[in-house]
């Protein structure tokens, strides 16, 4: 990942990625055969007792093989948690995910289409003092609601 694939103009952001040969493999012995483009939050996020947060965006990710776009809230200080907005796997579809404190992974698989922009929502919520709550929403309808255990007071990068 690196700032040679990122761009913002006109009100948007427009990350890309080429195909390349000739990279290491990551530590995992995975292949790398695309540079991208990536972008953090400054500021680190806490759901605290009784609040929350909602995240929305218009997104135009490609869902081939090959390609994986995501857009997600990672912890600060130690992983888990994760709470995915989206995830494109290059299977077609769209992930909603929620990794919590108990290393539990709750994924939800909706059909995508990449032919235009659709918007994304994910409001994150203390749910009892304790777990988050967090509804993730395509074009405004409701596609999944998910607990995260543990997350109220994690703080998160976007």
């Amino acid at each position: 990942m690196d700032s040679a694939h990122v761009a913002v103009g006109n009100g948007q952001l427009t990350l890309t990625a080429d195909y390349v040969t000739g990279q290491a493999p990551t530590s995992s012995g995975i292949a790398i055969n695309y540079l991208s483009g990536t972008v953090y939050a400054q500021e680190p996020y806490t759901v605290a007792v009784g609040g929350g947060y909602s995240f929305t965006g218009q997104f135009l990710a490609p869902t081939i093989k090959g390609t994986w776009p995501a857009f997600w809230l990672t912890g600060v200080n130690a992983w888990p948690p994760e709470i995915d907005l989206a995830e494109w796997k290059g299977d077609g579809d769209i992930s909603f995910n929620t990794y919590g404190m108990n290393s539990v992974w709750i994924t939800d698989n909706v059909p995508y289409s990449s032919s235009s922009f659709q918007t994304l929502t994910m409001d994150v919520m203390d749910l009892n003092g304790v777990d988050v709550q967090t509804k993730f929403y395509l074009n405004g309808v409701l596609q999944s609601t998910q607990t995260g255990n543990a997350m109220v007071g994690k703080p998160f990068w976007l």
